[in-house]
């Protein structure tokens, strides 16, 4: 999506992606993407066909919904074992 961008346009989008992606001038598919993972990370138990639905009205197919779907479940799944497990990160990757 940013290929041709100027380094201050993909610089722009971060910024907006990490304020709030709802503000960002995303694609719609991009859009419903992260709209689908934010509510499986946060609201898993609401998750519906309907969700389901709007990501293939976005054009996904089964598969790109199955990897969405892996993929948050994965983050999820790790940011749980090291908050668990008390793992705290260096300061070199958080950006400090």
């Amino acid at each position: 999506m940013t290929a041709g961008w100027s380094t201050k346009a993909q610089e722009q989008l971060i910024d907006a992606l990490g304020a709030d992606y709802t503000t960002a001038a995303l694609p719609p598919a991009d859009r419903a993407m992260l709209d689908y993972a934010v509510k499986l990370t946060r609201t898993p138990h609401a998750i519906t066909a309907d969700d389901i639905a709007r990501l293939r009205t976005a054009s996904f197919d089964d598969r790109a919904i199955h990897d969405i779907c892996a993929i948050t479940a994965y983050f999820a799944f790790v940011n749980r074992i090291a908050d668990g497990l008390g793992v705290e990160l260096e300061d070199d990757l958080l950006g400090g």
